[in-house]
């Protein structure tokens, strides 16, 4: 399944036959020797809600939760209105007809203008865990921004250990509008898109620039193309009511041998 250019195999594990997913993540999410994907979605039971969702990373990492990914998951149940489980709470999707809306945990740990000594130099950036970290990195050329080589550095600097996070780069286009590329934690590379990544680069670029009370939308421009729209409440410097607007889409189905 797809969405936002974001990549996932989904596997039906309400039965709880496949205890290893971190293996079968390292397997199946290998680009030429597997099926090839950002990430490995289980679908399993829950008893506090519709569904549980787990996510697992290429390095078998297992995440919090991912934007893109519930979306997808959202889909292949294919319920109007769920409530879905996560390592990061519990969440709300709808499936409507121009895409999938996601009700996001609230923000959490916001801090703006974070120093970062890299080989001598520093790099101001923000950060805001929006259901997993992520740092974002405003720059004026995006284009030529190396999100391979700076997001990794970022990634794994001393200040966000000892998990890391995720890192956004990101630029202003017109009001309420941003385009971002991202490095994702786990995935150890650039990927198309991020949902949760493009909820904090919109919070971040509202909370540092903006500042208006009241609902706002901000549209997200990813690498993947589509424009991911983030909606929100604002007030008192907090953010309620967070949601993930976008579409997805199931590219194929068939069997895998694990």
């Amino acid at each position: 399944m797809v969405a936002s250019g974001n990549d996932f195999i989904v596997f039906d594990n309400r039965r709880s036959n496949l205890k290893n997913g971190s293996e079968i993540a390292m397997s199946v999410c290998a680009r030429t020797t597997g099926i090839g994907a950002d990430g490995l979605i289980f679908i399993e039971k829950s008893k506090k809600a519709d569904f549980k969702m787990r996510i697992f990373n290429p390095d078998g990492s297992e995440a919090e939760m991912c934007g893109n990914g519930i979306r997808c998951a959202a889909l292949y149940k294919a319920k109007k209105n769920a409530r879905i489980e996560t390592l990061a709470g519990f969440l709300n999707a709808k499936i409507q007809n121009d895409g999938i809306n996601v009700k996001m945990t609230d923000p959490k740990d916001l801090q703006l203008n974070i120093n970062l000594n890299i080989d001598g130099r520093v790099y101001q950036v923000n950060y805001v865990n929006t259901g997993v970290p992520h740092a974002i990195y405003f720059v004026e050329d995006l284009e030529s921004a190396n999100v391979r080589m700076l997001g990794r550095l970022i990634r794994y600097h001393r200040q966000f250990e000892p998990e890391g996070t995720n890192v956004d780069f990101e630029k202003i286009l017109d009001q309420d509008v941003i385009m971002i590329r991202t490095y994702e934690r786990g995935v150890e590379a650039e990927t198309l898109a991020c949902g949760t990544g493009s909820v904090a680069s919109a919070l971040i670029y509202h909370h540092k620039f903006i500042g208006v009370e009241g609902a706002h939308m901000v549209n997200v421009q990813t690498k993947g193309d589509e424009v991911l729209r983030v909606c929100f409440d604002y007030k008192n410097g907090n953010f309620k009511n967070v949601w993930l607007k976008g579409k997805a889409r199931v590219v194929y189905k068939g069997e895998c041998y694990v």
